[in-house]
C-alpha cells in the first residue's frame, strides 16, 4: 500500500471510539506520511492511552552501513518473517491500534498521479493494526501491518492496511504471535464496504480528504 492517511475526526471522537482513559494532549494531524507525526492508541496497565508517534521504523541495509549512511524508516509490516520485526511482532507490549478514516493510493498516469482516498461507509473510524517502540535511532515509532488488498483497492495496490472491527481491538492489543498471522491472512474486508473518493489533488499536495471533499461539493452546486 501506499505511505499515505488521515483523519477527519475530531480529537475527541478519536477518544470516544477507542475509549481512551487518560485525556488526550496530542492535536490530529491533517495528514500523516512516513517521517511525520501520526496517533496512535496503546494500553498500560489496563488504561489506553492516546499518543503521536512517527510514522517509521528505523531500516539499515549492508550497503547504507557500508557508506556510512543514516538508516531510512518503514512504516508498513508486509512480511512478519523480517528479522527486523523478530521481537517486536510477538510481543503485545508493541502492538498499537493506529486511528484513520482514510488510506490514499496514487491515481493516473507516472508524473500527474492524483490523490484517491478510500474510506468505510460503515465505520467512519478505522482502526489499523500496527506495531510501536523506541528505537535508539528515531526514539518512539510506529508501524502498520499490510494485509492483501481487496477488489475495490486492487487496481491501485495490491496491498491494503489490516483493518480491525471494534470487538478485534482487545485480541489484537492483547494476543498471541497466531492470532497477528490470522489478521494479517484473512480475507480482506468486503469491496461493497469501501467508498473512493477520486480527487485532482496532485499525489504530494498535502491537501487532506475533508478539503478534498469540500472541493468536489462545490463543484457538484
Amino acid at each position: 500500500m501506499s505511505r499515505l492517511y488521515a483523519i477527519t475526526r475530531t480529537i475527541d471522537e478519536i477518544a470516544a471510539h477507542f475509549a481512551i482513559d487518560v485525556p488526550p494532549v496530542a492535536g490530529v494531524p491533517d495528514e500523516t506520511i512516513e517521517g511525520a507525526p501520526g496517533l496512535i492508541v496503546t494500553e498500560k496497565d489496563g488504561l489506553r492511552l492516546l499518543k503521536s508517534l512517527t510514522w517509521g521504523f528505523p531500516r539499515h541495509t549492508s550497503e547504507m552501513r557500508h557508506n556510512g549512511e543514516p538508516p531510512g524508516r518503514i512504516g508498513l509490516v508486509a512480511d512478519l518473517t523480517n528479522p527486523l520485526w523478530n521481537k517486536t511482532v510477538v510481543d503485545p507490549r508493541y502492538r498499537c491500534l493506529i486511528p484513520l478514516t482514510h488510506f490514499a493510493n496514487p491515481d493516473g498516469p507516472k508524473g500527474e498521479k492524483t490523490r484517491a482516498w478510500f474510506s468505510m461507509s460503515r465505520q467512519p473510524l478505522m482502526a489499523w493494526a500496527g506495531f510501536c517502540r523506541n528505537t535508539p535511532e528515531f526514539g518512539p515509532v510506529f508501524a502498520g501491518m499490510t494485509m492483501t488488498a481487496n477488489e475495490k483497492v486492487r487496481p491501485y495496490n495490491d496491498r491494503m492496511p489490516a483493518l480491525l472491527k471494534p470487538e478485534e481491538y482487545e485480541r489484537w492489543l492483547h494476543g498471541t504471535i497466531q492470532d497477528v498471522i490470522e489478521f494479517q491472512f484473512r480475507e480482506p474486508p468486503p469491496s461493497d464496504d469501501f467508498e473512493i473518493l477520486h480527487t485532482r489533488d496532485r499525489w504530494r499536495s498535502g491537501i487532506p480528504p475533508s478539503k478534498a471533499w469540500a472541493t468536489r461539493s462545490n463543484m457538484l452546486i
